[in-house]
């Protein structure tokens, strides 16, 4: 039985990135989101203009993209209800957030320099991707909200979690990331079933959509 219901969002999971972004004073900011879909060499990062994040994007047009394993579930939560913004916004302070300007310290985290863009990766993430800001959209007024489109020009992963014998694959057996389920973390469980929707030697996921 189906039950019509009004959620205030509509909002159901996807991995955890941690945005990394340069400040005005060169500084370096650390964010979670969740809100992010990628497409080929591209991703969606859907988040509000009052964040430092989306500051620092609009001005640096630059950022990397850090995907947590689920074992850095404890850090990525030492940066809830952290902002890089001072003063702090209203809507935020009165929520919980504070100010807090050394965010990689805060969540016991190692900066690692970038090849190609000035902010730097998170060493502890195995997946980190160099990306440039591509194109801005503003949701419908009065939303804060914008979806920032970014083309990730560098890849880097921790080679433990590559298929054996294979340079350019991971193998999501190895690796297990961070998930925000319904705001809370989650891991991934065991594989269920192998899937023929898009084998990774096989037809690539554009042709077997199109096909369909």
């Amino acid at each position: 039985m189906h039950k019509v219901v009004e959620p205030k969002i509509l909002y159901f999971g996807t991995p955890v990135v941690l945005i990394s972004t340069l400040n005005e004073d060169n500084s370096v900011n650390l964010a979670p989101m969740s809100s992010a879909w990628w497409l080929n060499q591209s991703c969606m990062l859907g988040m509000s203009s009052t964040s430092q994040t989306v500051i620092n994007l609009l001005r640096e047009r630059e950022c990397v993209l850090n995907l947590p394993s689920s074992d850095l579930a404890h850090a990525v939560d030492r940066l809830a209800l952290l902002t890089g913004r001072n003063p702090v916004p209203e809507r935020k302070a009165n929520v919980g957030y504070q100010f807090e300007p050394n965010k990689f310290e805060t969540a016991k985290l190692t900066p690692q320099d970038s090849d190609l863009i000035r902010p730097p990766r998170v060493a502890e993430c195995p997946v980190q991707l160099e990306a440039i800001v591509e194109q801005v959209h503003n949701f419908e007024l009065p939303s804060s909200l914008k979806a920032i489109e970014v083309k990730i020009i560098r890849v880097h992963i921790d080679e433990q979690i590559l298929m054996t014998g294979e340079n350019n694959y991971i193998d999501p057996e190895k690796w297990s990331p961070l998930i925000m389920n319904f705001c809370e973390f989650f891991g991934l469980s065991s594989k269920l079933h192998p899937s023929r929707l898009a084998p990774v030697f096989g037809p690539s996921p554009g042709s077997v959509s199109k096909s369909n």
